[in-house]
């Protein structure tokens, strides 16, 4: 199961690559016109066009046609065939023991002589064979294929709820580097300007010539901050491009109501109900199933027979006369029926039968012990997503604070600087305090989303998330 990790829940690396400001402008032109989907959009796309859901599909639907497949056990076997041959007649008194249950017919003229004059024969038969009494083997197939029809339903399922939880974080991770590409670009903006500031001043003679690089140092950064943020956010556009099961090279998503409000408190969840754990549990009923099959197949079965044969041969039934013409070995010489009641019971097949038993038991017992490992996983997992959302939703009351106190702090910087009161580096400083409280709103109030969607990930319901954003 896909759960975002603290430790990337609450954390945003930065970083300053090498590019220059013009290829930073260009880039944000691009991503102005990206196209823009919301939420909902694009959990129905990423539903219906994902390759792996669609192969759960295909195996959902293969599992409904092995049921309709053990179910023609149930029907009588009715064989029927028609055979023209060119052969010899030579056999003699005695009996043999079939090649690997394939026999070559016996029946032949009995005579102190070989004749290898070849002539043409007939044989048309036609066989039905009913198992009306099998003692539940036929039922316990099919309540296998049941079982594994159900294992494979609950597996897509499962996967559905996956991949939708994978395509939300996506989204919400995206949304959070939009928000950084707008609040890097405003940065960049103040760098702007307080460069062209300085660098007038610089060159009017009222302030001095460290000021105007130390300026240009401080927009260097600006720029490369900008193009990080952009970066990371292309990579993440691709990312949930890719969740789609279509990719694209651009994707704005839609705010929503994720930046205008914060989630609220959910009541305690059960994770019992996770989809994980009814896969799980089909593992076990699927794998039980089995193993009862297997252990009713030992038992006999009782069959109804009945069958009809013709047979036509170039050696006379009469005189044992040859006949090498191809009409004389076509037509029926004598026909035959058969009525009856037959038993088949392999009893050496016992052996085989119980270790087949033992191994499907051991199979139940593995399971068995997955679904406690998911349960112990599911617990773990609804726990430290109660935790992680108690913290998400108070760093994100915080920066609020944190933003004006910033914003405060550079606006009496920029004053002073202005007024000569304060060197540059002051100013800079309270510049950088203000952009990482910008990006530290941002990403702390996505976190607490993220949290939100942590709670939902482990009770196994993404309404507990959705509902909130169609409030």
């Amino acid at each position: 199961m896909f759960i975002p990790s603290s430790k990337r829940l609450f954390q945003e690396k930065r970083k300053t690559p090498g590019l220059v400001f013009l290829l930073a402008l260009l880039m944000s032109s691009a991503i102005c016109h990206a196209q823009q989907v919301n939420l909902q959009e694009i959990l129905q796309e990423g539903t219906q066009n994902y390759p792996f859901l669609k192969s759960k599909q295909a195996e959902v639907r293969g599992a409904e046609m092995r049921i309709k497949s053990v179910k023609t056990d149930y029907l009588p076997t009715f064989v029927v065939q028609d055979q023209y041959t060119f052969s010899t007649n030579n056999s003699v008194a005695g009996s043999f023991w079939g090649n690997e249950g394939s026999v070559i017919s016996p029946s032949g003229g009995i005579r102190p002589e070989n004749i290898y004059t070849g002539t043409f024969g007939s044989f048309t038969s036609a066989l039905i064979d009913w198992r009306v009494f099998n003692f539940g083997k036929v039922k316990a197939n099919v309540k296998t294929a049941k079982a594994e029809l159900s294992r494979s339903q609950a597996d897509y399922e499962n996967e559905i709820f996956q991949h939708q939880v994978r395509i939300v974080d996506a989204y919400l991770v995206l949304l959070i580097n939009q928000k950084l590409v707008e609040a890097q670009q405003q940065n960049l903006e103040r760098a702007l300007v307080f460069k062209q500031v300085t660098d007038a001043a610089v060159g009017s003679g009222m302030r001095p010539g460290v000021d105007s690089s130390l300026a240009s140092a401080e927009f260097a950064k600006a720029q490369l901050l900008l193009l990080e943020s952009q970066r990371s956010k292309k990579a993440q556009a691709l990312r949930l491009a890719e969740l789609t099961g279509q990719l694209r090279d651009s994707i704005q998503v839609d705010s929503m109501a994720f930046y205008s409000q914060l989630p609220a408190a959910n009541s305690e969840t059960d994770f019992l109900k996770n989809p994980a754990l009814r896969f799980s549990q089909s593992q076990i009923d699927a794998s039980l199933a089995r193993s009862n099959a297997v252990r009713k197949s030992f038992l006999p079965s009782i069959s109804i027979l009945g069958s009809g044969w013709a047979r036509g041969s170039g050696v006379s039934n009469k005189d044992d006369s040859f006949k090498t013409d191809f009409g004389s070995g076509v037509n029926y010489q004598v026909y035959n029926y058969l009525f009856g009641v037959s038993t088949r019971w392999n009893l050496t097949n016992i052996l085989r039968v119980r270790n087949d038993y033992k191994n499907e038991q051991f199979q139940v017992e593995r399971f068995k012990e997955l679904y406690q490992t998911q349960k112990l996983q599911l617990d773990r997992q609804s726990r430290d997503a109660e935790m992680q959302f108690r913290l998400a939703l108070d760093q994100a009351r915080l920066t609020p604070v944190q933003l004006n106190a910033a914003q405060g702090a550079f606006n009496q910087a920029q004053a002073r600087y202005e007024s000569g009161l304060t060197d540059l580096f002051t100013l800079a400083q309270s510049v950088n305090a203000l952009n990482r409280a910008e990006v530290d709103k941002f990403v702390t109030n996505g976190n607490a989303w993220r949290a939100l969607l942590m709670q939902a990930a482990a009770a196994g319901d993404l309404s507990i998330f959705l509902n909130q954003i169609a409030q």
